[in-house]
């Protein structure tokens, strides 16, 4: 079984690290995903003949990592998904950008068009058919002058299609390390890391914070 480290578990929920280049559920590519990987893991720890469920509800793109929940019960599912659909369910980034930011803090809106060829996003005007609002908060934590790279804690209010990847780098700031959306740092990894999720737990109601900093091992700048 692949490693897999859980931040938190009961009953309801199992909250862990989403490891970069980890689908985050079955691809066309076949590799291993978290959804599998994780009832490998209950299936094992407890001991469960059949089938394991696991509610996915939410993603983080393939070259992604960082702090993610599943659901142990279809009733936690339902509970979470709906945090979700009413924006209660708070994702907070960190991420390595291009060059520096007129404002220290500020939100970005655009709409969104997907293109399910390439499976990319871009920035389009409202009206666009299928479009797609999205909007984000950014705050910039760290500019470094002599490599022309910041660090920024991004705060999602929707969760489209390469959103962060995409309104960043319409602006001019594309992602270090992001080869779909013009960043710099070729081969490196991609420089976006899901590092905080709050939530209400789906049956308690207890806020619950999880944290999860990323691994700074020569991957990033």
């Amino acid at each position: 079984m692949q490693n897999l480290n859980v931040i938190y578990e009961d009953n309801h929920i199992i909250v862990v690290e989403k490891p970069v280049n980890v689908p985050s559920q079955g691809d066309k590519t076949g590799d291993k995903d978290m959804l599998a990987i994780i009832k490998e893991y209950i299936k094992e720890k407890y001991n469960k003949p059949g089938d394991v469920y696991l509610g996915l509800i939410h993603r983080l793109d393939r070259p992604v990592g960082g702090v993610m929940v599943f659901a142990k019960t279809s009733k936690a599912a339902g509970r979470l998904s709906e945090q979700v659909r009413v924006k209660e369910f708070k994702k907070t980034y960190l991420v390595i950008v291009d060059g520096k930011l007129e404002k220290d803090k500020d939100t970005l809106e655009d709409y969104l068009l997907k293109n399910e060829r390439n499976n990319m996003s871009k920035v389009v005007k409202e009206e666009t058919k299928n479009s797609k609002l999205a909007k984000l908060d950014y705050e910039v934590i760290k500019y470094n002058k002599e490599i022309n790279l910041s660090v920024l804690k991004i705060n999602l209010h929707t969760g489209r299609h390469h959103q962060i990847r995409v309104q960043l780098s319409s602006r001019g700031h594309s992602i270090y390390g992001d080869q779909k959306y013009g960043g710099r740092g070729h081969g490196k990894q991609i420089a976006l890391w899901a590092y905080k999720l709050c939530i209400k737990h789906p049956i308690t109601k207890e806020e619950m914070e999880f944290k999860c900093m990323p691994k700074l091992e020569g991957s990033y700048p």
